[in-house]
């Protein structure tokens, strides 16, 4: 095991490194320096990168304990706003849960669907389903918990919010997350004959628009 400055390396398998950070600013940073330096090709064989909440996973190292020897000493700089590749989403902010979260944030429902709208999120990490990704970018004041009961199905397209994280569920499935709005535009979130088969994935900017049929569109 190595400490850095504000993370920890961790051996994971023969040519596994597990990266340790403290929070999820410091791991979208990680994240982004390890690109950096792969395609500026001064990062060691590294096969796959996985970002999660607080770990990035460097699969396929040749040489672990070498490597973590070089990550503990990178001077990682913060993560440089405005940077990568943006999708817009288009939601009508008519969730069932959007009365509730309002609530919470102490606004009306279409001023809590245009503090939604106007935030610029990033995905963090991807999981739970294939194309869901893990959209940071809410305020501290504006995170909300998950719901008491989860709900047995949650459509395609749902647009929802749990902790610090916003996301889009690529595909029905159950769910504990507060519901407040729906992706009108068929484009998948998830197909695998697409070259990119995630349409959301780590690093990637995200914005969503308020369209007809929501609280926001007059507001948005």
């Amino acid at each position: 095991m190595t400490a850095g400055p504000l993370r920890t390396t961790r051996r994971a398998g023969r040519h596994a490194l597990l990266v340790e950070l403290p929070d999820a600013e410091h791991t979208a940073a990680f994240h982004a320096e390890l690109l950096r330096r792969r395609a500026a090709g001064t990062l060691p064989p590294v096969e796959e990168i996985v970002p999660g909440a607080r770990t990035v996973l460097l699969d396929g190292v040749p040489d672990p304990e070498a490597l973590a020897r070089r990550v503990a000493r990178w001077d990682v700089p913060p993560e440089a706003a405005g940077v990568g590749d943006v999708v817009e989403i288009p939601v009508r902010y008519d969730g069932p849960d959007l009365a509730e979260v309002a609530a919470l944030w102490g606004v009306a429902p279409e001023k809590a669907a245009a503090r939604h709208a106007a935030a610029v999120y990033r995905v963090a990490f991807c999981g739970f389903a294939p194309g869901f990704g893990y959209l940071t970018g809410l305020p501290p004041e504006l995170h909300v918990p998950r719901r008491a009961t989860p709900r047995t199905r949650v459509p395609a397209g749902a647009v929802a919010l749990a902790g610090p994280y916003s996301a889009v569920y690529p595909r029905a499935t159950p769910g504990g997350w507060q519901l407040i709005g729906t992706m009108p535009d068929p484009t998948p979130l998830w197909d695998p004959a697409r070259e990119r088969a995630a349409l959301l994935t780590p690093g990637t900017r995200v914005r969503f628009r308020a369209v007809a049929g929501g609280p926001a569109e007059a507001t948005a």
